[in-house]
């Protein structure tokens, strides 16, 4: 049986980008997302606001190896970095003053990955 891989040029790069840094920068939390993203489609995590709200402290920085939904609210700033975002899940992220962030622009915010928590 013919093994089933990622076809998604952006995820494949992601995946890739996210095991360098990891390596280079002697941080497990990268490749510990670059696993999480390789896994199947039917297998990725999707997160709802409710649940960031629920988990998270004012000021936070989260990262979610999959998609954020946006069923909930949202009331009080938070980081987030995602692979995808719902146009509703951005949307209520700004509202409460908060930032919606890409993997690459996190992994070059922060290369060590200190203080990041990851939900899912």
């Amino acid at each position: 049986m013919k093994k089933v891989r990622a076809t998604n040029p952006e995820l494949i790069e992601l995946i890739r980008f996210l095991r360098r840094q990891g390596r280079e920068n002697k941080a497990n939390v990268w490749q510990n997302i670059a696993e999480s993203l390789a896994k199947p489609r039917r297998k990725r995590i999707a997160v709802n606001i409710s649940r960031l709200n629920r988990y998270t402290q004012k000021n936070e920085m989260v990262v979610v190896p999959g998609k954020v939904l946006g069923t909930g609210e949202m009331d009080h700033p938070i980081t987030v970095a995602a692979f995808t975002f719902s146009e509703q899940a951005k949307n209520k992220i700004k509202t409460a003053n908060g930032k919606c962030l890409s993997l690459f622009e996190l992994v070059k915010k922060n290369p060590k990955g200190s203080k990041v928590k990851i939900i899912g």
